[in-house]
């Protein structure tokens, strides 16, 4: 099984948000998956609001990293793989947006448009990681509804959401 794994490093800036949707469309192009393609909005969204959390949650510098690849045998379209790494230590938390709030909907988002998601320990800080599977026939794949649960974490362990 061959993995390509792609990654860019993100300055601590809610700037550099935009760069890394750029950069990620040009490697999603350069992977096969056309920029028209639901997984590819859906993709550049979920990058989107991984980055801005790993940037504005905690004021640190990331990495960004994009790994396509099959999974199981020839009739699977595959699975793409989003991290973001940060240097902070501290868990991702979670929490639900009331009406007009302006932020608080990042992890609810992900938790909705991902296959799976969670984080874990890496090195001082930690990864937080999705996955949204590819179809073979090109179309959107299907997605299996949430399992967000705000404060359902603990900072000390790893968590997956619907493994």
């Amino acid at each position: 099984m061959q993995v390509l794994q792609v990654q860019l490093e993100v300055g601590a800036d809610p700037a550099e948000v935009g760069r890394a949707r750029r950069w990620a469309r040009s490697r999603l192009a350069g992977s096969g998956i056309r920029l028209d393609e639901p997984l590819a909005e859906t993709l550049i969204l979920l990058i989107s609001e991984l980055v801005t959390n790993a940037v504005v949650h905690t004021g640190c510098p990331a990495v960004l990293r994009m790994l396509f690849g099959p999974v199981g045998g020839p009739a699977d379209g595959g699975t793409v793989r989003v991290e973001v790494a940060d240097t902070s230590a501290c868990a991702p938390k979670p929490r639900h947006a009331d009406g007009d709030d302006t932020n608080g909907r990042g992890l609810e988002l992900v938790d909705g448009l991902a296959d799976r998601w969670g984080w874990q320990p890496e090195g001082k800080g930690k990864s937080i990681w999705c996955e949204v599977d590819r179809c073979c026939d090109g179309g959107a794949p299907e997605r299996t509804g949430g399992a967000f649960e705000p404060g359902a974490y603990e900072p000390s362990c790893a968590v997956t959401n619907r493994a």
